[in-house]
């Protein structure tokens, strides 16, 4: 299908270097198949080009017309690191929507600003990172436990969610499977069985996994995005299964990846993975890169992110594997850089104009999906929606921060609403109070000024990278940073794109005018060297700055200039490059002081949480109840907790907005306020999406996506990967808030459900047809789920969702919600043969608004 659709297309001008007779080479003649041209291409390269094509930094191959190409991209909620892009609400946010189709128009906007991005890209010269058409997203692990730091990234705990999502988001990116040539490469990471711990990754051992586990709970999402969306990467992890590195596991890579499941595409490591192989304290499988590279290969791995694979000719040398090894994972990167068009002019994606970067269309859809992800956990008394006539406190850490709202992987909007900036615009001043309160997690809280610098008309940071230590010769990139700096190279990402992971220097330079005088600290945290400079005057310097320590404190005077420069250095091997900055006020928390300023307001909001610098991908600073980016325990922050008691002594009912990419423990803060909404990191339109449920004008309806503990103490190990006790599916205590959950403002009835049939065989579809009713006042949507149990089986889960739809329902109608529901909807463990099959026997489906089965009815079902 592919080639004839590529014939309309005519003969496309590719650019390279000919032969002397001037014809075109098979390779270069786009009426091929990409697989041809791949098979015709890789028998032209040397040995030690095929190896420098299997790298993620892939040089260009001049005397064949092969360009630099750089395979590491991002867009796991928006293009990420590339500039200026809308940004959708963090990926675990936009899973409470349970809106797979809202979801596929997001990422089919996310491709369209993608491919614009690249094709302006390479108008201004060679790729850089962050800039070619293969994206390393979507993350479809399985979140089990709040305490990892990147289950924001996922769909959450449940793997049919999971992997509807999942699918969701690689049929927008890739664009149709009959276009001429692909729009993007999606790719879904991280396969498999791994949920943390962040710290240990790189040594960890997920072993003694059940079958039942394995095939149950972490492989469904994968195994569909590769059966049914034809996802066209898989990044491999970086933990070990069952004693041997995902990256060179040959029963995930090659019996189940490409045996069983029949996947041709490519599999890429995860950044740094091969090293863990050799590298002291990690795994340690193998002696050297040598082995550690060609062990990866032989397994599966096509592509490294890293430089491992520059020993592979070395390898092959030494007899360790055989050339024609390489050349079956070459073909695979040819074939897909054909498939994408990267080698050839006139694709047909090209003429995606810059100007849907940022359009309105996309706003607008941020802030719908944005609305769409707000969960209503509490709504006691009706205390929501909010009069427009009350007089409102607005308190907390989160209520004012724009950069929290982007989650991480991010890209960078050209606005975001916080929800502060939202209720000025809803509300007159004499009715709107803002109360900082207190930081996050600790008693002190930096005030930031940030924003009262500015360089040549330019808001925030003039920065300027070099790729040595000596902050001399030619700039590697200038760029301007307009935010609080939060810069890392952990799981190998640079600072700005073009820059070295080490060995690089950078200088930062603005000029600050202060509103007024008063002592600004500047404060710091950093792995790498820092000098500080003031007006040209050197006044402090540091190494491997800790814990967001105040370097320098400027006694400043209101409307006077000050020149801030500072300088990096990091020249490390062995650990991360890191720096932190901001520079402000410190405000000491008085939790009484915020109390007497709000006391006259009729209603409280209370925008607490966490945050993405708190809670991410292996983060290297520790804070309280928290490490290396995963949590020590899920409860509210201790300072939160106490001035949230504190505001509950005036009387006056409280909202909690609670912002996480991840469950809290808010048992206590359950009891104490009126409304709970779960925000998430709503993305750029968040603040406003958060100011339409709360006064009414958007009717909330997302669902959580995962479950919500009271506390720390009814979560399992954290390094136990057996799912008994975890989710909704396994666990027996009773939680806070369940998967499923999510209040509305009208209400709805479930009538009785309807099977077309009430017997199943192999190779049939039946019909689902289950009536809802809006019993309220107010028009909303619900989302109808149906879950799967077989009674009897007492290893089984409780329930499990396998199927679900959001449905707009108008106040006091009733409509039939239809499932057509087939052999993958019924499919469970099969403990003789360790694999899901169609088991015969009597089942139940459960349907409601939530994953409750106190809430749930009920049909039967027999299954021959």
């Amino acid at each position: 299908m592919r080639n004839k659709l590529k014939t309309w297309m005519g003969t496309l001008a590719f650019i390279a270097v000919l032969p002397a007779m001037g014809q075109q080479l098979p390779y270069q003649n786009p009426k091929l198949t990409p697989e041809e041209r791949a098979n015709d291409l890789v028998g032209r390269l040397t040995l030690e080009e095929k190896a420098s094509l299997m790298q993620n930094t892939s040089p260009a191959i001049p005397r064949l017309g092969i360009k630099a190409y750089d395979w590491w991209n991002e867009a796991l909620h928006g293009v990420g690191r590339a500039g200026i892009a809308t940004v959708f609400p963090q990926t675990i946010g936009m899973a409470a929507s349970f809106d797979d189709e809202l979801l596929y128009q997001v990422f089919t906007a996310v491709s369209d600003e993608a491919r614009a991005k690249y094709t302006q890209f390479r108008k201004e010269g060679d790729l850089k990172r962050y800039q070619g058409l293969t994206f390393w997203t979507p993350n479809v692990n399985i979140f089990r436990d709040p305490r990892w730091g990147r289950g924001q990234e996922t769909y959450g705990e449940d793997p049919y969610l999971t992997s509807q999502m999942g699918m969701a988001v690689v049929r927008g990116l890739q664009g149709p499977e009959d276009a001429p040539y692909d729009k993007l490469h999606a790719c879904a990471k991280h396969f498999a069985v791994h949920s943390g711990p962040e710290w240990n990754r790189h040594e960890f051992n997920a072993e003694n996994i059940a079958p039942r586990d394995l095939w149950e709970t972490y492989m469904p999402a994968f195994k569909d995005l590769v059966q049914k969306a034809h996802v066209k990467e898989v990044m491999c992890a970086y933990n070990r299964l069952e004693g041997e590195p995902c990256c060179g596991n040959n029963r995930l890579l090659t019996h189940i990846l490409r045996d069983e499941w029949g996947y041709q595409g490519i599999v890429v490591s995860d950044c740094g993975a091969i090293s863990d192989f050799w590298r002291k304290g990690d795994h340690e499988t193998h002696p050297d890169k040598a082995h550690a590279s060609a062990g990866a290969v032989l397994s599966g791995t096509d592509l490294e992110c890293g430089s491992n694979y520059k020993s592979l000719p070395e390898a092959v040398k030494a007899g360790l594997i055989a050339e024609s090894q390489l050349d079956i994972s070459v073909k695979r990167l040819l074939k897909a850089r054909f498939e994408l068009g990267e080698m050839d002019k006139d694709v047909c994606w090209d003429t995606i104009p810059y100007s849907v970067v940022d359009c309105q269309a996309h706003k607008d859809l941020a802030l719908r999906m944005a609305r769409e992800s707000i969960v209503l956990l509490q709504n006691r008394n009706n205390i929501l929606p909010l009069r427009k006539d009350m007089k409102i406190a607005l308190v907390g850490p989160n209520a004012n921060d724009s950069i929290m709202h982007w989650g991480n992987y991010n890209g960078f909007p050209s606005h975001t609403e916080t929800l502060y900036e939202a209720l000025k615009k809803r509300l007159p001043a004499s009715q709107l109070i803002y109360e900082f309160g207190c930081d996050r997690t600790s008693p002190v809280a930096l005030e930031s000024v940030f924003a009262q610098c500015a360089i040549d008309g330019k808001p925030g940071f003039r920065s300027t990278y070099w790729n040595n230590i000596k902050l001399e010769g030619i700039p590697a990139t200038v760029v301007q940073t307009s935010t609080p700096f939060h810069f890392t190279t952990l799981g190998a990402t640079v600072f700005a794109p073009g820059v070295n992971i080490s060995n690089f220097s950078a200088r930062y330079e603005s000029v600050f005018t202060p509103e007024k005088t008063e002592d600004i600290n500047f404060q710091f945290s950093a792995q790498g060297i820092i000098r500080l400079y003031i007006n040209g005057e050197e006044v402090a310097s540091g190494k491997y700055v800790q814990n967001h320590a105040t370097l320098y404190t400027l006694k400043a005077e209101k409307g006077k200039q000050y020149d801030v420069k500072f300088e990096f250095v990091f020249y490390s091997n062995d650990r991360a490059a890191q720096l932190e900055f901001d520079m402000g006020r410190d405000i000491p928390v008085n939790l009484q002081a915020t109390a007497d300023k709000v006391k006259d307001a009729d209603v409280i909001l209370f925008a607490g949480g966490i945050s993405p610098t708190l809670e991410g991908e292996e983060m290297p600073v520790d804070a309280e109840g928290f490490r290396g980016g995963d949590r020590t325990s899920i409860e509210l922050p201790a300072i939160q907790r106490q001035l949230v008691g504190e505001l509950k002594k005036l009387g006056k009912p409280i909202v909690f907005i609670n912002y996480s990419g991840s469950a809290m423990g808010l048992a206590p803060e359950s009891e104490i306020c009126d409304g709970m909404i779960q925000a998430w990191y709503p993305g750029q339109a968040g603040g406003t999406a958060i100011a339409d449920v709360l006064f009414g004008d958007y009717n909330p309806a997302g669902k959580l996506p995962v479950t919500f503990y009271r506390n720390t103490e009814q979560l399992p190990d954290f390094e136990d990967y057996a799912m008994k006790g975890r989710t909704y599916r396994y666990m027996t205590e009773t939680p806070l808030f369940r998967f499923g959950h999510g209040l509305s403002y009208t209400t709805f009835d479930y009538g009785k459900a309807r099977l077309s049939q009430n017997t199943f065989s192999k190779g049939e579809t039946l019909t689902l047809t289950i009536p809802v009713s809006n019993t309220g006042t107010r028009d909303g949507e619900e989302t109808v789920q149906v879950y799967l149990r077989r009674p009897g089986d007492a290893d089984a889960p409780s329930h499990t969702l396998r199927a679900f739809k959001r449905v707009y329902v108008p106040k006091g109608g009733t409509k039939e919600i239809k499932f057509t529901l087939s052999d993958d909807n019924f499919l469970w463990f099969d403990t003789s043969t360790n694999n899901m099959n169609l088991i015969s026997g009597e089942y139940e489906l459960l349907y409601g608004g939530t994953s409750d089965t106190n809430q749930l009815k009920k049909i039967r079902l027999m299954i021959n």
